[in-house]
């Protein structure tokens, strides 16, 4: 009947530890790309922009 008995300052840890393990994830996914990889996304990005706005109707003032 007893709930088992854990560690807080224990757990908070290790809580904190996988919090920075995921940011550490998401940085290396963000920042660890080589220039031309981040060069393509930038263009190819750039190029989903420009064929939205080309759809765009715009509003006579």
């Amino acid at each position: 009947m007893a709930a088992d008995v854990i560690n807080l300052r224990q757990a908070r840890k290790q809580k904190a530890r996988a919090e920075k393990g995921q940011k550490a994830a998401e940085n290396r996914a963000q920042f660890g790309r080589p220039k031309h990889e981040k060069t393509v996304t930038r263009a190819l990005k750039a190029k989903v922009e420009k064929t939205l706005d080309q759809g765009k109707l715009e509003k006579p003032d």
